[in-house]
């Protein structure tokens, strides 16, 4: 299995060091910045083999440069956004694979929360880092893509082995559970995962990861084909794509 490590970073960013323990490679998902990075990979006398970039934006590729120059590491990310990825070496499509040691990741296209965004997900161990497309209770803003977009990437996401464990990039859990129980506030589901998250977060503990099947439950986002969530925000019998733009309207009003 591949050691999975949390790195804080500025306000609510979390990236991740994936290792493999057998070939000792090791891949920075999306590096905020490049100090903390350097400090967990000394700490666990690992090297770093690679950098896995979900998106362009600056909290997820602004410690490559640095992370380059003392390592010596590729950098991976879209092949459509080689044009503004920071020290891009390898350009991926979706369908894509690359190699973690003896571990497979796949490369699935998610446009929407921007157009280049790629997800990694690896089959083997169940583990899938998706950057901005997906959070726990919710999903990525609309910065360049379209709501169609957002929703056909989720619908991807979906399709997914339901004990998937979802590693987000964002703290974002509390927020998204508050907007998730305005629209149900007797959901008994939501209310228990809010407890779970409120303590975790008094604790200072990561809510992540998530799982797939967690979030069918309980995500709004992906759960706008449900009639329950239909009526709750007053569009039964409506299209799912109708009821997830809406949902994400209201949720950027929030």
């Amino acid at each position: 299995m591949l050691n999975t490590v949390f790195i804080p970073a500025l306000t609510d960013n979390y990236s991740y060091l994936i290792n493999d323990p057998v070939t000792g490679q090791t891949a920075a998902v999306d590096p905020a910045l490049a100090q903390p990075v350097l400090a967990v990979l000394a700490q666990n006398r690992w090297q770093l083999t690679f950098i896995l970039n979900t998106h362009h934006h600056d909290d997820h590729v602004g410690g490559n440069v640095a992370l380059q120059q003392h390592t010596g590491c590729t950098v991976i990310a879209a092949e459509s956004d080689r044009h503004r990825i920071p020290g891009i070496g390898v350009g991926v499509r979706d369908g894509d694979t690359i190699q973690l040691g003896k571990h497979t990741m796949r490369i699935i296209a998610t446009p929407g929360h921007t157009l280049g965004h790629i997800v990694y997900y690896c089959a083997d161990d169940g583990l899938l880092f998706c950057g901005d497309t997906l959070f726990a209770m919710g999903c990525g803003r609309l910065f360049e893509g379209s709501a169609e977009q957002l929703w056909h990437s989720l619908q991807k996401l979906k399709q997914l082995p339901p004990e998937t464990q979802i590693y987000c990039a964002h703290e974002y859990t509390q927020a998204n559970a508050r907007f998730a129980l305005s629209l149900e506030p007797h959901h008994t589901r939501l209310k228990q995962r809010m407890e779970q998250v409120t303590e975790l977060r008094r604790r200072n503990l990561p809510t992540l990861p998530t799982t797939l099947a967690e979030e069918l439950a309980t995500n709004p986002f992906l759960r706008d084909h449900d009639p329950a969530m239909q009526h709750a925000i007053g569009m039964t019998g409506s299209e799912p794509l109708a009821v997830f733009t809406q949902l994400r309207r209201m949720k950027d009003r929030f």
